[in-house]
């Protein structure tokens, strides 16, 4: 009883130093719901989908290690997409699961800018990588003589660098514009992890900047990178017509149609939350929304890439066969 006084006046100080307008030093994540029983079924939910997430695509990383026959540009490129999902899911979920037992359900300032600035340049390289990715099909499928050279490894490495390179770069502009803000009202997030519209919000600036910067930027990334799939897979349909033979189609549909939906998935959420004027954000649907693609979609992408993909449980069996 005690301790739960003493959290009950932790958060309490925390709201008294914001009214008397000194710095913040912590923000409270408000969460889905205060029901106690909730918050425990939500606690077992979350973290088996963690597992899940963390066992399927690490799982993935260390079949394209291991096994020799899948040394490609390709799924260099796809343990890379797992790896990244790993990271993703893991800067959200393990404090959400904290909070879902603790009552002091508090995030540091320099903590919530670090999950901020990590969940943005993670989210926005998979982006550039899923683009990366359609071009590389491109290329194997409208030109395989020149492959090889087209994808040789400074080139590919070159890519992954440069989708990197971008994602942290875009999170920088948003970590700097966002924590440049005064929060002077409140310091009560209603959300399960520090993002960017819950964070304006509770802010007692001016924010329309931010809002443009938002809207603008990420519209920017998802418009080229959406281009270069639309096209790579344009390209690629026009090589479909041409190929005889019926393996080779149903192949290239295999392949690319697993590629295509989790593209789709993941670009739709992203337009959803971001893409939109700043009046049609609703906190408690947004949460949802944001908690589908941090931590449902890098839980289905290892099954979207492996269970369509002949080369992948042909891989899988070896390296099994093997241990």
């Amino acid at each position: 009883m005690k301790s739960e006084m003493s959290k009950l006046t932790d958060l309490d100080s925390c709201r008294i130093q914001i009214k008397n307008g000194t710095e913040i030093t912590m923000f409270i994540l408000k969460g889905f719901t205060d029901d106690f029983n909730v918050q425990i079924f939500l606690f077992f939910l979350f973290l088996a989908v963690h597992l899940f997430t963390l066992i399927g695509n690490l799982g993935l990383v260390l079949l394209v290690i291991m096994d020799s026959h899948i040394h490609n540009p390709m799924y260099y490129f796809l343990s890379v997409l797992s790896f990244l999902d790993a990271c993703y899911s893991s800067v959200v979920t393990p404090n959400m699961l904290v909070n879902f037992l603790s009552e002091n359900k508090t995030i540091p300032y320099l903590g919530c800018a670090a999950q901020l600035f990590l969940f943005v340049t993670f989210g926005t390289t998979e982006c550039f990588l899923l683009a990366v990715m359609a071009y590389d099909r491109y290329v194997a499928i409208y030109n395989p003589l020149l492959y090889a050279v087209s994808m040789a490894p400074r080139v590919y490495v070159s890519l992954i660098i440069a989708s990197y390179v971008g994602g942290i770069l875009h999170a920088s502009v948003h970590t700097v514009a966002t924590f440049s803000l005064s929060f002077c009202a409140s310091n009560e997030i209603r959300h399960v992890f520090c993002d960017i519209p819950p964070l304006l919000a509770i802010s007692c600036s001016d924010t329309h900047t931010n809002q443009l910067l938002l809207f603008y930027f990420v519209g920017s990334i998802e418009i080229v990178t959406i281009l270069i799939v639309l096209i790579s897979y344009g390209f690629i349909l026009l090589a479909i017509l041409r190929m005889h033979s019926a393996e080779g189609r149903r192949k290239v549909f295999s392949t690319c149609g697993s590629h295509l939906t989790g593209v789709s998935i993941y670009h739709g959420t992203i337009l959803f939350m971001y893409v939109r004027p700043s009046s049609s954000y609703t906190l408690d649907h947004d949460m949802i929304v944001s908690i589908f693609y941090t931590i449902v979609i890098p839980m289905l992408n290892p099954i979207i890439y492996s269970l369509r993909n002949k080369d992948v449980k042909e891989a899988m069996k070896r390296v099994l066969g093997r241990v």
